[in-house]
């Protein structure tokens, strides 16, 4: 947390406000470039390694003007999600934070589209899937108990979405051939590395646990002591008279097991019978 901290005081003011805007619009010229010129994006636009080695250096912004689904109706429907779920991280985590999320996202899948090229010999185009995913991903993490309704009648709870989605690229990643392992794994590297680096450390650090361990078995020990130096005690509060040297007890001569009570309770407890006793002790 420190680091971003740093990073933002630094350079926050370079951040781009309400960033899902320009790329809902970017979605939208993609659409309608589609429909004008089908083959185009993938001609002249696309993240193509080979084709960015030999000059077209465009392709590594214009590859986002990919749209998020197919079909004008269905492209419609996902980018208003998108658009609503990247809108909600900006103002949680703030303009510059969100900002480092999605373009480490975007530096991913231009590593992946450079080492798949390197290793295979072979361009493969990525599309902004892996991108939308992990914004996804990122809202399940952090409004894990928010609801979802798909298709406007199932309600399921983002966590679990979050849930399938990882397994479904954990599965593709490990079963996968060499491309589908460079291409999840670094396109998807802002999610891993963003989080790993913004997660609070200290609950899990030894020291922490002893320390908790050490507190939490003095407070058994004091409350020990302090029932030990008591010669009352209320069967219904736990107040003693060292909680306040003004209270009065009593005997209930209707209770089994000589219980005691404060003034405040002795008339509006419950009578403990024999059997209500054995099952305290149990």
């Amino acid at each position: 947390m420190n680091f971003f901290r740093n990073l933002e005081y630094k350079y926050g003011k370079y951040a781009i406000r309400n960033l899902m805007y320009y790329i809902i619009m970017m979605y939208l010229a993609g659409i309608l470039l589609n429909l004008i010129n089908p083959m185009f994006y993938y001609l002249y636009l696309s993240l193509d390694a080979k084709a960015i080695l030999s000059g077209q250096i465009w392709r590594v912004v214009t590859f986002l003007i990919c749209p998020p689904a197919s079909g004008i109706l269905f492209n419609l429907i996902a980018m208003y999600l998108y658009y609503s779920l990247g809108t909600t991280l900006e103002r949680t985590w703030g303009a510059f934070r969100f900002n480092v999320y999605f373009f480490m996202g975007v530096l991913g899948h231009i590593l992946a589209a450079f080492i798949i090229y390197f290793v295979t010999g072979t361009s493969y185009p990525l599309t902004t899937y892996y991108l939308n995913e992990s914004l996804l991903l990122a809202f399940a993490v952090t409004f894990p108990e928010l609801q979802f309704w798909l298709m406007g009648i199932l309600p399921i709870k983002a966590k679990w979405l979050g849930i399938f989605i990882g397994a479904q690229f954990l599965y593709d990643f490990f079963f996968g051939g060499v491309v589908s392992k460079i291409g999840i794994g670094l396109s998807m590297l802002n999610f891993v590395i963003f989080f790993l680096m913004t997660r609070n450390y200290r609950q899990v650090n030894p020291k922490e646990v002893k320390r908790k361990q050490e507190f939490k078995s003095q407070m058994k020990k004091a409350e020990v002591q302090k029932i030990l130096l008591t010669h009352h005690k209320c069967a219904v509060c736990g107040r003693t008279e060292k909680d306040d040297p003004n209270l009065e007890f009593r005997f209930c001569s209707k209770c089994a097991g000589g219980l005691e009570y404060c003034m405040d309770h002795l008339y509006t407890h419950k009578h403990v019978s024999e059997e209500d006793l054995k099952e305290m002790r149990q």
